[in-house]
């Protein structure tokens, strides 16, 4: 948070390890306002219970700023608007992008990042192709030679 701080961030809430000791926790829920893009927090994958928080004027400034980013892994849209949410869905440069919730899984849903926020696709069907390797076998039962497939008949 110091590096957050440094650059102009305001810590709205959390920011240090919890004093209840025993919680399982490293670090206390966070919220942190950003003023500008460029700041570090703003694109570095945290891990953790971090939110950063920027103010925009309308919908083509959100999308420019979700979208300028090295990462796409997850993205949350939270709208009452059904049409905003299509056209948030679309233009949003992300693996999966949840609208009115979050981090909703499934193991027949396919799930993975875009850019720089991993490789190839997990559950689903698109991981087959990661975990399997297909083979295509031709065998012959018979005593006769099989016929050349590239012949027309």
């Amino acid at each position: 948070m110091k590096i957050a701080k440094a650059e102009g961030a305001d810590i709205l809430t959390g920011g240090k390890r919890p004093t209840t000791p025993n919680q399982g926790w490293y670090y206390e829920p966070t919220i942190v306002e950003c003023p500008r893009q460029d700041l570090t927090i703003v694109d570095t994958e945290l891990f953790g219970p971090v939110l950063s928080v920027l103010r925009f004027d309308d919908e083509d400034e959100v999308v420019c700023l979700a979208n300028d980013s090295k990462f796409g892994l997850a993205a949350g849209i939270f709208t009452k608007d059904n049409a905003r949410a299509l056209r948030m869905m679309k233009a949003v440069r992300a693996g999966i992008v949840w609208v009115n919730t979050y981090r909703v899984v499934s193991p027949i849903a396919e799930f993975g990042g875009f850019k720089e926020s991993g490789y190839g696709r997990e559950s689903g069907m698109q991981a087959i192709y990661d975990y399997t390797r297909p083979k295509t076998a031709w065998i012959n039962i018979s005593d006769e030679p099989m016929a050349n497939p590239f012949v027309m008949r």
